[in-house]
């Protein structure tokens, strides 16, 4: 998995309208010079790289250090390419606002251009979302997602780049998906997750919480009476002393949500329709109605606890670089490649519509962004 980082503190406040109509026509240019030379295909790959997509907000003039250069590129990119999507072949999605109405957007497209795969698009939205806010949880300090786009070609490619928040610590979170490097939704599914607060969340998307997955979708289709009756367990001897519970001579492995209060009554409904509903695997099981964080929360807890199925504990954000980096992480620079995105960012510039000055002070913050 490709990861980036960047500082990215939670601020509030509104993007100037003179600011946000000049990073409409940069945007603009720069995703017209992108197509015309490489195609639909490689935009949404450019978006997916966190640091790129970083570098993209600063060039046509979002330089700020805070969450807001998520949501103001998005939006500048969405209204800037309205136009011109039938010609670019990328169609952009939701929003900070319109994150609930992306799959009515996706289907609009849909039945507007002909789209066939217009289902399997909504799938991919809908899995993203509850992946970012089930399956990596940081209990203490919790990332509600508040912002969703999703971005589309004519061919059925896609890319989503969606942002939580943690208002109790004034930070956010952004995640990067691309389709071309998605095997499987709940394995390591991120083409890049950008943060500055880095800790031991819960991680159910590592490799490492294979175990942990299956053995709480077994615990759903095989035994929802005896998942109650065991969280309950948990919840009743945790009060006194964990060490006294009996774990079926499994080790005990310290859980962030050990001490966390269910209400066994509401859980014990959601998983006896989940039961109902037999999936086949946990992605199925994600995908259920009603299944959100807590519940998985509750399902983790008992497959470590009481059947020694150890979840991930590392944080998937990590520091890299989209050129490399010159002590060789994740490789060292190549000049070619760095020399091609300074290119394909200058051509944009001049592309776009608007005064020479505005290129001019583009162009010295692409300086900054790659020659400092």
């Amino acid at each position: 998995m490709r990861t980036g980082i960047a500082t990215v503190p939670l601020d509030y406040g509104h993007c100037p309208r003179w600011l946000f109509e000049r990073m409409k026509r940069l945007s603009r240019g720069i995703m017209l010079a992108i197509r015309e030379e490489f195609g639909p295909e490689e935009i949404l790959k450019r978006l997916s790289d966190p640091v790129w997509f970083q570098s993209l907000g600063c060039v046509i003039g979002f330089d700020y250090n805070s969450s807001g250069l998520t949501t103001t590129t998005l939006g500048a990119l969405k209204v800037g390419i309205f136009d011109i999507q039938d010609e670019l072949g990328i169609y952009v999605c939701g929003g900070k606002k319109e994150s609930r109405k992306t799959p009515e957007e996706i289907e609009a497209y849909a039945i507007s251009r002909g789209f066939s795969f217009a289902p399997n698009l909504i799938y991919a939205s809908k899995m993203a979302a509850k992946v970012d806010s089930s399956l990596i949880q940081n209990i203490q300090s919790p990332f509600q997602i508040y912002q969703h786009n999703f971005i589309f070609s004519k061919s059925g490619q896609w890319a989503i780049i969606q942002q939580g928040m943690a208002p109790e610590i004034q930070k956010a979170r952004r995640y990067h998906w691309l389709s071309s490097m998605v095997k499987d939704f709940v394995e390591e599914p991120h083409s890049g997750i950008v943060s500055d607060v880095k800790g031991n969340p819960l991680n159910l998307t590592a490799r490492e919480s294979n175990k942990n997955r299956k053995i709480s979708t077994e615990l759903v289709k095989e035994g929802p009476k005896t998942f109650v009756k065991d969280l309950d367990l948990i919840q009743t001897k945790r009060s006194k002393n964990l060490t006294l519970m009996e774990l079926r001579d499994v080790e005990f492995y310290w859980h962030p949500v050990a001490q966390e209060k269910f209400d066994l009554k509401r859980l014990g409904k959601t998983i006896f329709f989940a039961n109902e509903q037999n999936p086949k695997n946990f992605e199925q099981l994600l995908s259920l109605k009603g299944i959100g964080p807590k519940t998985i929360r509750a399902l983790s807890l008992v497959s470590e606890l009481i059947y020694g199925a150890k979840p991930s504990y590392e944080d998937p954000a990590r520091y890299s670089f989209t050129h490399g980096g010159k002590d060789g992480t994740p490789y060292f620079p190549k000049a070619e490649e760095m020399d091609k995105t300074i290119e394909i960012m200058e051509r944009g510039i001049k592309k776009a519509k608007v005064s020479n000055c505005e290129k001019l002070s583009a162009q010295e913050r692409l300086n900054k962004s790659f020659l400092r």
